[in-house]
């Protein structure tokens, strides 16, 4: 798209597209199945397509290994329409189980939370038999057990692995998952006693072509709300990876893509960190067994071009003592974090960061839902990081902005909350009323997500996402802890090494809500010195109600925990 007048509406102007080449404007989405996609943009069978602790898994073992997978599956009950739940790492055996749940017309039901929660997903879905790793305990079997579950299906992390390669601290981290709590006893299957019940299985086993057929069910992780199971087909899931094929990429070699940690469970692992370099030409190297503080050994091991730094990763990054000074990270193609919103100093810090080790990528934040499918922008380096700039809508994704809590679509540069139109969108969450609130369909004809997110867009088609719901002080003014938080980042405040901010409900009066910042002082430095300078660059409806000093910042799920602190606010009473 060419220069042209704009008519104020984002949706039918789409400025994003002019930094899209001509090529990217003719994109469309085939309507084909997972594994049709898969094989469609394999670069060859006895091409590597998988990494995992010293095993180098070809194109052909992920094909042969998920029709075995779909015979077993067979084999044990599973039919069409089924729910299959798995708890697995990400192992290259979750990525058999999805490609063999689409050939059975099943969906893979995935869960990371307490295992109350998770034992209650399980219930709900009927089934009978489950998927776990080996070092599951007696008590959860128990609760698995209760929840109705006959069979379980257990994997060893050193089924595909070359253990005489696996490093000390894999080892370790594995091994410490082994407790004297093991479970054991009736309905115990191996991975193999499994897969050989395949090998016998003669019956039927593809189910009739159905590219909107639920084939992944995730749960949101809980860290800005209540969890919920969002519900995606391969058509959805295929929508946003053919709008990601060209990220990371390279015409001169296969890149590495590496996968540290990050579970299954969540919809952007398996679309964008999974299945997104798997059908770019991507070697994708899956290292699960990682625990998170040893990231930095991992890094300098494997030396990936591509690397999903989310918020926590990178910090553990900034703050190893064992990263050489000197150590050239110029391997790393592509930086950024997704997540949650980095503040203008977050970004700073990480991409002097990167400029000291060599490593020319821009850092860059992305955005993204598990209801959208995952990403919804790229980067777009002719526009400035920071401020909440998130980039660009994916050429084939259309983002505005409206009104909180009605479809009136409103300008560029105003205050709003973020849709989002377009492939990738989930079918559903489990709740129909959840449902039909998120997912609207607009006076345009088109289904639109409704984020819970605000931000606004300039004219170029640059988002900028800046906090979630529409959050007003008693007395007048919006809480946007991202605004707040650049404030007293670009104030340079002597002393503080990292801020953020947390807004929770004013219990004195409904309907309305408080902040608090929390703050990482340099040594030295107490929140008495630099309360004055904080105070001097916020508007009086933004005075936090109390600053609090913390020795760094805390995650949870991989991000800033705020969920916890509101929790503790909360607990302790906010007059």
């Amino acid at each position: 798209m060419k220069d042209s007048v704009l008519t104020g509406k984002p949706s039918i102007d789409r400025p994003w597209m002019k930094f899209y080449p001509d090529m990217v404007h003719q994109l469309r989405i085939p309507e084909y199945s997972l594994q049709e996609y898969l094989k469609a943009n394999c670069p060859g069978t006895d091409k590597t397509a998988i990494h995992y602790y010293g095993t180098d898994i070809c194109w052909e073992t992920v094909f042969k290994q998920s029709a075995l997978t779909a015979k077993a599956l067979r084999a044990i009950g599973f039919r069409c329409g089924d729910q299959i739940p798995v708890f697995f790492r990400s192992v290259p055996e979750f990525i058999f189980l999805l490609i063999a749940a689409e050939q059975i017309g099943a969906s893979l039901l995935c869960r990371d939370n307490t295992i109350g929660e998770n034992a209650e997903a399980v219930k709900i879905s009927g089934a009978k038999v489950i998927f776990a790793h080996d070092y599951l305990t007696k008590t959860e079997q128990k609760a698995y057990k209760k929840a109705g579950v006959e069979r379980f299906v257990i994997l060893s992390p050193y089924r595909m692995a070359d253990k005489s390669k696996m490093p000390e601290h894999i080892l370790n981290y594995i091994d410490g998952h082994y407790t004297e709590d093991i479970a054991d006893g009736e309905g115990i299957l191996l991975w193999d006693e499994f897969i050989a019940k395949g090998m016998n299985y003669s019956d039927e086993v593809e189910a009739m072509k159905d590219i909107n057929r639920p084939l992944f069910r995730a749960y949101t992780s809980g860290s800005t709300g209540p969890s919920k199971q969002v519900v995606h087909s391969a058509h959805t899931m295929i929508g946003i990876i053919h709008q990601m094929s060209f990220y990371g990429s390279s015409g001169e070699f296969r890149p590495k893509w590496l996968l540290t940690n990050l579970p299954p469970c969540l919809v952007a692992v398996v679309v964008s960190m999974i299945l997104s370099p798997l059908t770019s030409n991507k070697i994708l190297i899956l290292d699960p067994f990682c625990d998170v503080f040893d990231l930095d050994l991992e890094m300098m091991r494997y030396k990936p071009n591509c690397w999903p730094l989310i918020p926590m990763f990178i910090e553990i990054l900034m703050r190893s003592k064992r990263i050489p000074k000197d150590y050239d990270m110029s391997h790393l193609l592509v930086a950024g974090a997704g997540c949650e919103a980095f503040n203008n100093g977050q970004i700073r810090r990480a991409q002097k960061f990167l400029n000291d080790h060599n490593c020319k990528a821009i850092f860059s934040s992305g955005y993204g839902q598990s209801e959208a499918g995952s990403n919804c922008t790229l980067p777009c380096f002719s526009y400035p990081m920071g401020n909440g700039n998130i980039g660009i809508p994916m050429p084939l994704t259309v983002i505005s902005v409206f009104k909180p809590g009605t479809q009136e679509e409103l300008s560029y540069n105003e205050l709003g909350e973020i849709c989002k139109a377009g492939p990738g969108n989930m079918l559903s969450y489990d709740n129909k009323e959840a449902t039909e609130k998120t997912l609207q369909k607009h006076a345009d004809g088109q289904v639109w997500l409704h984020t819970g997110d605000i931000g606004y867009m300039n004219e170029e088609g640059i988002v900028f996402v800046l906090t979630r719901g529409n959050l007003a002080r008693f007395g007048g003014g919006q809480l946007i802890d991202l605004v707040m938080e650049n404030k007293v980042v670009d104030a340079n405040i002597e002393g503080i090494e990292d801020e953020f901010f947390v807004v929770v409900p004013d219990e004195q009066n409904e309907g309305f809500y408080l902040p608090y910042m929390y703050v990482v002082l340099k040594e030295g430095y107490t929140v008495e010195d630099i309360r004055e300078s904080v105070m001097s660059v916020l508007e009086t409806f933004e005075y936090p109600v109390e600053i609090i000093q913390l020795n760094e910042r805390p995650f949870f799920h991989f991000k800033t925990n705020r969920i916890g602190l509101k929790r503790e606010l909360l607990a302790a009473g906010n007059q």
